[in-house]
């Protein structure tokens, strides 16, 4: 409570009027963990379009957000002023003037490599620059291209994914383990995500935040089906996550060196997310090993639905949605500390 006075605190001093966000807008792109319903009309199995996911959002009804309420990027965008999110872009009912604070080109099980996507026919992260360079014509015609180029630089741009890259392709495809060890292949992903910050800034980015990879073997999916009776945190799958942070932070600052004017922030929620798991009843959860949704071990997506036995009553006690995913009530706590993390990228 004291950490969300200090940050609402920082906000009102920072923002120039009442009403006025902190900046022009917010750009998204991604996977599941910022996916705003890009997926809702993609031929894949991989939605959250349906009950109960968004059954605690604002009218109670699914968005394609993978979560039962707000995720992260939700409420971080609430703190700097927006009183509306960021579209999907692929969103068949969105209109020009719904573009003009940003837009969310975030894909579930799209990942740092296109392949991670082709595998559950999701938008990858090439398309998705595709599709905001499309964006950018759209804007420049219906705001022209001053307010435009406004737009662009001055946004925070977000980029969350990498966990899909390791848990949905990687870890279960013999053929990359024989042909990367853990190490080459994060390198791969580094490569990906340096040719993304290069193009972004060449599209007009100067304000970047990249989430880490949370604590992997934390998640349920992982403790249930590696960690054993006791369902520990698997240890060697949070290695894998550390070792591949530690270059994440080494290329941001190579770029940062390379790209004048370029803000790039790496946001941790490795940390964050295991102090939860490791402390629950400090962070107000009696829940941190099992989900919220059906038996709370490996049900995600379509597998998370209005039959699934066992959901829980109350989301608010549960750090996990499903298998995969963050309450709400997670999500607040990792949206305070990104916020602070994050803090040049608005001032």
């Amino acid at each position: 409570m004291i950490l969300l006075l200090v940050l609402q605190l920082l906000v009102s001093c920072l923002r120039v009027s009442e009403g006025q966000p902190l900046v022009p807008g917010v750009i998204v792109f991604g996977d599941s963990t910022v996916d705003v319903g890009n997926n809702n009309n993609l031929l894949t199995l991989v939605k959250a379009n349906f009950p109960p996911y968004g059954r605690d959002f604002l009218d109670h009804s699914p968005t394609g957000r993978f979560s039962n309420g707000k995720l992260a990027i939700d409420l971080m965008i609430d703190y700097l002023g927006f009183t509306s999110y960021p579209p999907a872009y692929l969103d068949k009912e969105l209109s020009g003037d719904d573009l003009l604070n940003g837009a969310n080109f975030a894909s579930a099980s799209s990942g740092f490599l296109d392949s991670t996507a082709t595998l559950y026919q999701a938008v990858s992260l090439t398309q998705q620059l595709r599709y905001f360079k499309e964006y950018q014509a759209k804007v420049e015609r219906i705001a022209g291209k001053a307010k435009a180029t406004e737009l662009f630089a001055g946004s925070v741009y977000v980029l969350s994914t990498g966990s899909s890259d390791f848990l949905q392709n990687y870890y279960i495809n013999p053929l990359l383990r024989l042909v990367y060890s853990t190490d080459q292949f994060s390198d791969l992903l580094l490569q990906s995500f340096t040719k993304f910050v290069q193009t972004v800034y060449t599209l007009g980015a100067r304000r970047i935040g990249v989430t880490s990879l949370p604590p992997v073997g934390c998640l349920p999916v992982s403790t249930t089906l590696f960690g054993g009776l006791g369902r520990e945190c698997v240890g060697w799958l949070n290695d894998d996550a550390v070792a591949f942070n530690g270059k994440l932070n080494a290329a941001a600052e190579a770029l940062k060196r390379s790209h004048h004017g370029l803000k790039l922030v790496v946001l941790d929620i490795y940390n964050p997310l295991l102090d939860i798991v490791r402390n629950p009843e400090d962070k107000g959860f009696m829940e941190a090993r099992k989900a919220c949704c059906g038996t709370g071990t490996l049900e995600t997506s379509l597998l998370c639905n209005a039959a699934s036995l066992g959901t829980c009553s109350n989301a608010t006690e549960y750090m996990f949605w499903d298998s995969f995913h963050l309450t709400e009530a997670a999500n607040v706590i990792l949206a305070d500390a990104l916020l602070l993390q994050g803090i040049e990228l608005i001032s």
